[in-house]
C-alpha cells in the first residue's frame, strides 16, 4: 500500500563489526557480520526489522534522543531507549506524523504514548500510511475520541495493511455482528478485534460455537460486548465451552455466552470464591448459588459490598427471605439509590395506603423500564396519593403521608 521508507543517510549500515579481547596477553580478534536492513512492505518496521545503529546514534544528546523528549514527552530513559529503533536528523517527517495526530484528536499523554509503544510510527508516511487508516475508522463510526484512546493503547493497529489486514478484518467483524455500531462496540471493549488475526481467534472460535448450535444473536452478543471472551486461544476456548455445557447452560440461549464470559475473565476463580463466600454468607446454599448463575451468569462477578448492600436493603429492610433473591439476581445489579429505593418506596406508600389488592414480587416491581413503572404504580395512582411522585424523587420520606 505504502512505498518503504529507508534512507541511508539516516540508518549507516556496517557489514562488519570488530569486538577485541585480550587473551593471555594478546589481543584475538573476532569477525562478525551484521544482517542488512529488511523494509516492511507497510512502510513501517517490525519487530525484528530494528535497524543497526552506531553508537553516536545512541548518544543521549543526539537529536533523535532529543526530539523524542522534548516534542513527543518522552523521558530521556525512554527516549535513548526508543532511538534504538529509529534514528532521524531532520524533523520534517516525524513533525508531519505528530500534526497529523494531534489534529485527529490526540492529546499529548497519548502520543506519548504511541510514540513510546511504537516510535517507528514517527516515519511512517502521514498521508499515505496513517491518515487513510485514520479515515476508515472515522467512516465506520468510530469517534476521534474513541480512536486516539484505543490506538494509543494499541499503535499496532496503525502498523497493519489497510487493505489487506484492517478491512478485512472489518468486513468478518461486521458479517458476525450486522452492524458498524455493533463493530465499534466490540472495538470500544478491545482493541484485540483489529490487532487480533481473525483468521486465528474468531474463525475458529466462533465455529465452536456454531457447532453445538448457539445462535447468532448471542454470537454477536459475545463478540460485540464481551469480545475478549471470545478472543481467547482456541484451546483454551473450547475449554471453557465445555466448561459451561458441564454447569448445565442451555447453547440455545443468551445465558450460555454470557457464562462464557463470566468464566473467560481474568481471575474469574477468585472472584467467584469471594462471591460464593458472600451467598453463602447470607443463608444461600450450592443449589441455589447456582440457580442464581444460570439465572444471571454475571452474579458471580459482583463486588461483595455490591452484593452486601442490596442484600442487606432487602432482607434486613424489606423483610424479603434471603432465598427469593437468588430466584431474580438480575435485581442485584440494580443502583440502590437511583432504582432500587424509590421504587420500593413506592410499593410500600400504595401498601400501607391498601391500595395494592396483592402482594408483588420483586422482579414486576424493579424488571419493568422506567416509564412502565411510573405509569402503572405513580400516575395510576396520584389521584389518592398526590405526593407519590415527590416519594419517588426522594423528596418526601413515606412516614411523611
Amino acid at each position: 500500500m505504502s512505498s518503504a521508507f529507508l534512507c541511508t543517510k539516516l540508518f549507516p549500515i556496517y557489514k562488519i563489526s570488530i569486538d577485541s579481547t585480550p587473551l593471555h596477553n594478546k589481543h584475538q580478534v573476532f569477525f562478525r557480520p551484521i544482517s542488512s536492513i529488511a523494509v516492511s512492505t507497510s512502510g513501517l518496521y517490525t519487530e525484528t526489522d530494528k535497524p543497526i545503529l552506531s553508537r553516536k546514534s545512541l548518544d543521549p544528546d543526539s537529536y533523535t534522543v532529543s526530539y523524542l523528549i522534548n516534542s513527543c514527552g518522552l523521558s530521556p530513559e525512554t527516549a535513548i531507549s526508543a532511538s534504538e529503533k529509529l534514528n532521524f536528523e531532520t524533523p520534517e517527517r516525524p513533525d508531519s506524523v505528530l500534526n497529523l495526530l494531534r489534529t485527529h484528536g490526540f492529546t499529548q499523554t497519548q502520543i506519548s504514548n504511541l510514540v513510546r509503544k511504537r516510535p517507528g510510527l514517527l516515519l511512517a508516511n502521514p498521508d499515505k500510511t496513517l491518515l487513510p487508516k485514520l479515515k476508515f475508522f472515522h467512516s465506520i463510526g468510530v469517534s476521534r475520541t474513541d480512536l486516539a484512546r484505543t490506538l494509543s493503547l494499541d499503535p499496532n493497529i496503525l502498523t497493519r495493511s489497510l487493505e489487506n489486514y484492517i478491512i478485512p478484518c472489518y468486513n468478518f467483524l461486521k458479517s458476525v455482528v450486522q452492524s458498524d455500531k455493533k463493530v465499534v462496540a466490540a472495538m470500544k471493549h478491545t482493541s484485540w478485534v483489529f490487532s487480533k488475526d481473525h483468521r486465528l481467534f474468531l474463525v475458529p472460535n466462533i465455529a465452536v460455537l456454531k457447532k453445538i448450535e448457539v445462535p447468532q444473536s448471542s454470537i454477536a452478543l459475545l463478540l460485540a460486548h464481551y469480545p475478549e471472551a471470545i478472543l481467547r486461544k482456541h484451546d483454551r476456548f473450547r475449554e471453557i465451552v465445555d466448561e459451561v455445557r458441564d454447569m448445565g447452560f442451555d447453547p440455545l440461549k443468551s445465558t450460555f455466552v454470557l457464562a462464557m464470559h463470566v468464566i473467560s475473565g481474568k481471575g474469574y476463580k477468585l472472584i467467584w470464591d469471594r462471591c460464593y463466600k458472600v451467598y453463602s454468607e447470607w443463608g444461600w446454599s450450592k443449589d441455589e448459588i447456582l440457580l442464581a448463575f444460570r439465572k444471571y451468569p454475571q452474579c458471580m462477578i459482583l463486588s461483595e459490598k455490591k452484593i452486601s448492600r442490596a442484600m442487606d436493603f432487602f432482607v434486613n429492610k424489606l423483610g424479603w427471605p434471603s432465598k427469593e433473591i437468588a430466584r431474580c439476581p438480575v435485581i442485584l445489579f440494580y443502583n440502590l439509590e437511583k432504582r432500587i429505593i424509590p421504587r420500593c418506596s413506592i410499593i410500600q406508600v400504595l401498601s400501607l395506603k391498601g391500595l395494592l389488592k396483592k402482594d408483588l414480587s420483586l422482579s414486576t416491581i424493579l424488571l419493568p423500564g422506567k416509564k412502565n413503572f411510573l405509569e402503572r404504580f405513580v400516575t395510576k395512582y396520584e389521584d389518592e396519593v398526590p405526593q407519590l411522585l415527590s416519594v419517588y424523587r426522594g423528596e418526601m420520606d413515606i412516614l411523611g403521608l
